[in-house]
Formats: C-alpha cells, sequence, structure tokens
C-alpha cells in the first residue's frame, strides 16, 4: 500500500489546520519584531524563524489543498500594522520565540504521533528539526546575553531515598516538607508560561482599538499575576529563586501592532495550552498545597476561555476547525 496515498485521517487534518493557524499568528509577530529588533544576532535568529516558516506553510497548503481541504484564513498582512512603534525591547523578543518554540516543540510532538501518512510523518519530522535548531540558537543567545533564567540548583544528596511518611504529601498542615526536583520541573515552566501571558497581557491591553478587548487583556493579566504569586509563593517557602518578571521589557507605546483579532486570538492560545501544562503539573504534584493551587488555576482558566470564546464569536473572528460530517443532515437531502 501505498502509505502517502492514504485518506487524512480526522486528527492528521486536524493538526495539519492548528499548525496552520498558530503558526500564522506567531509568524505576524516575528514579522513585527524582526522590524523593531535592532541587535543583529537576534535578529538574524527572526529572520531564520520566518525563512523556516514560509517553507512549512508552503507545506501545510499543499497538503492540505490536495486533499480537497480549505486552506484556513489564519493570520495575515491584514492583522499586521506596518510602522508600529516598538512596542518591546530586542531581548524581550528573544525571550518570546524562546518560549514560542517551546510550544511549537510540543505540537510538532503531538502532530507526529497522530500521523500515519509517511508524508506527515516526514513533515513533522523536518518541523521537530527546525524547532530544535531555533531552540539551541535561541537558548545559546540568551545565555551568551546573561538573560536565560535557568530553573534553581540543587545540592547530591549521599544516597537514593524512600519516601517513609504519610507526612509526604502534607503541603497545609505541619511542617510539611521541601519540593521535589519533579515537582519543580513543572513549577518553573508554568511560572514561565504565565509571566509571557502576563507580559502579553499588558503590552496588548496598551494597543488595544476596543474597549471589550482592552477589559479583557486587563483581566487575563491579574489572572496570570494570581498564579504567577501563588507558585512564587510555593518556591518561596523552600528558599528558591523563581523567574525574573518582564514587564519593564514593555514600552510605553500605545500604536498598535497587530489586530485586535491577533491580540485576542495570542492570549487566547497561551491560557488554552497552558491548561495542559497545569495538567502536567496536577498530576507530578505530590503535595496537597500545590495540587489545590493546580485545581484552581485549571478552573480559573477554564473561565477565562469561555470569555474568550464568546468575544472571538461574537466578534466573528475564531474560524471553524473542520468538523465530522452531520449524518441525519445528508440523510434528509435524500
Amino acid at each position: 500500500m501505498d502509505n502517502d496515498n492514504l485518506k487524512l485521517t480526522s486528527s492528521e487534518i486536524g493538526t495539519l489546520w492548528g499548525q496552520y493557524v498558530n503558526g500564522t499568528m506567531t509568524d505576524t509577530v516575528n514579522r513585527y519584531m524582526v522590524t523593531i529588533i535592532e541587535d543583529e544576532s537576534i535578529k538574524d535568529i527572526f529572520e531564520d524563524a520566518i525563512n523556516t516558516y514560509e517553507k512549512q506553510k508552503n507545506q501545510l497548503v499543499t497538503l492540505m489543498k490536495n486533499e480537497g481541504f480549505p486552506v484556513p484564513i489564519g493570520f495575515t498582512e491584514s492583522d499586521l500594522n506596518k510602522g508600529a512603534e516598538r512596542l518591546f525591547t530586542d531581548i524581550f523578543c528573544l525571550h518570546y520565540l524562546h518560549i514560542m518554540t517551546l510550544h511549537g516543540l510540543l505540537g510538532h510532538t503531538t502532530s507526529l504521533g497522530v500521523s500515519v501518512r509517511k508524508d506527515l510523518r516526514d513533515f513533522y519530522d523536518s518541523c521537530d528539526d527546525d524547532g530544535k535548531r531555533m531552540y539551541h540558537q535561541t537558548t545559546e543567545l540568551l545565555l551568551e546575553k546573561g538573560s536565560f533564567q535557568r530553573d534553581p540548583l540543587f545540592y547530591p544528596a549521599k544516597n537514593p531515598e524512600f519516601i517513609s511518611s504519610q507526612d509526604f504529601i502534607d503541603g497545609f498542615f505541619g511542617k510539611g516538607r521541601r519540593l521535589t526536583a519533579t515537582e519543580i520541573i513543572s513549577i518553573s515552566f508554568n511560572l514561565k508560561k504565565s509571566i509571557m501571558a502576563k507580559t502579553l497581557s499588558i503590552a496588548f491591553s496598551q494597543v488595544a482599538q476596543t474597549n471589550e478587548v482592552r477589559k479583557f487583556l486587563e483581566d487575563t493579566e491579574k489572572t496570570s499575576d494570581g498564579q504567577i504569586q501563588s507558585l512564587a509563593k510555593i518556591m518561596h517557602k523552600d528558599n528558591l529563586p523563581v523567574p525574573k518578571s518582564w514587564e519593564t521589557e514593555v514600552t510605553t507605546s500605545t500604536d498598535s501592532p497587530f489586530s485586535d483579532k491577533l491580540m485576542l486570538y495570542h492570549i487566547g492560545f497561551l491560557f488554552q495550552a497552558a491548561q495542559a501544562y497545569h495538567g502536567t503539573g496536577l498530576a507530578s504534584a505530590m503535595r496537597t498545597d500545590l495540587v489545590t493551587i493546580y485545581e484552581g488555576t485549571i478552573l480559573k482558566n477554564l473561565t477565562v476561555t469561555k470569555k474568550w470564546f464568546n468575544i472571538m464569536v461574537q466578534n466573528k473572528w475564531l474560524e471553524q476547525p473542520p468538523l465530522a460530517p452531520n449524518r441525519k443532515e445528508i440523510a434528509k437531502e435524500k
């Protein structure tokens, strides 16, 4: 059987659709950032990212068209206001590309995991290679500039140990216990993602064109800040450092580089993606206070996502993914 001639499954077309829409969003932001960046070493990486996505975008279009599926609109030049004033510093732009590369790597791995056709598997393999290259480049440059935020360091124990008491899960009463290395993985990861969401919410709220979008972005800033404070408090109890905030990397510009549609979609994307990270944190948490924080965060994010969905739909900004066939309607047509 020729694997390349197999019909696309619902999962395969879903991943192509998502990769296109989310990719055009990030690419639009990258195209703005490359125009304001002054540091040549950072600008070079952004130009590489733009060229890389252009190649991927052409492949996505070909794959969807060959199957007869309409190519999504996604985000276009109409969502980019050329010549807008500087909204971010160079170093924030580099942090942004680093974080969005991590999102991309997870997306490519997920897409590869549901792809059967060889041409799709080859495509996501190449996307993963591009993403890993970009991850190494952004990490090396952040390290070179002294801006990479490493997770807390641990000192090695003399010997392996086993859990010997039920008090291990105690995060509220008694003396509790220190955080494990496995718990800090998710705490640090979620802190960095929430810091990014907060910073973008601040920047986007400054330049939003409508009161409705501005109010939503002000609310997501507060939500992100609350999540940051909750996790930072846990880290501080063990005298562990938390990642640096990036609010000061946003200028005072009120000149919007993007459409309200793009800015609102972007924040919604970050909150939806965060649910997977919070879920991972919940699964790895072995302290009751951490479990409570993650459960509360997930519920709060669901509320935020519901408000986001309503605004997107009311403004006709939310594209509909491919749907399963409606068998009852098809039967009626006969």
